[in-house]
C-alpha cells in the first residue's frame, strides 16, 4: 500500500483501490444509486414519523451514515485524480507551448503526448 496519490506514481498500472473506485464511482452516479438513496431517506423519515420502535431508528440513521461516509471517501478520491490530471495537463500544455515559441520542439511535446489520455491511468 502507497500513500503516494495515483497522478504522481506514473505509469499505466493502477492499484486495486483505484479501480474499485472508478467502478463504485460508476455505481453511485447511476439513476439506481439514486433511487436507493431516495428510499433510504424516505425510510428514515417514515420510521421518524411513524415513531417505530428504536432498534429501527438506530438502523435507519447508521445506514445513512454509512453511506455518506463511503460516498464522501469516494467523492474525494475521484476530486483528487481529476484535479491532479488537469493540472499536469495545463503544465504539459504550457511546456509544449514554449517550446513551440521557441522553434524547437523537445522533451515537452513528448510529455503532452503522455498526459493527453491521463484519465485512463488515473
Amino acid at each position: 500500500m502507497t500513500l503516494q496519490h495515483p497522478a504522481d506514481r506514473g505509469g499505466a498500472g493502477r492499484g486495486r483501490f483505484e479501480r474499485f473506485a472508478e467502478s463504485v464511482s460508476t455505481v453511485t452516479s447511476s439513476p439506481a444509486f439514486f433511487v436507493f438513496c431516495l428510499a433510504l431517506v424516505s425510510f428514515t423519515v417514515a420510521v421518524h414519523i411513524a415513531r417505530i420502535a428504536t432498534e429501527w431508528l438506530l438502523l435507519a440513521g447508521d445506514s445513512m451514515t454509512a453511506v455518506t461516509l463511503l460516498l464522501l471517501a469516494l467523492l474525494k478520491n475521484s476530486e483528487l485524480r481529476a484535479e491532479r490530471a488537469i493540472q499536469r495537463k495545463l503544465d504539459a500544455i504550457a511546456a509544449a507551448l514554449l517550446e513551440a515559441q521557441e522553434g524547437e520542439p523537445g522533451k515537452a511535446h513528448e510529455t503532452l503526448r503522455d498526459v493527453i489520455r491521463m484519465e485512463e491511468e488515473i
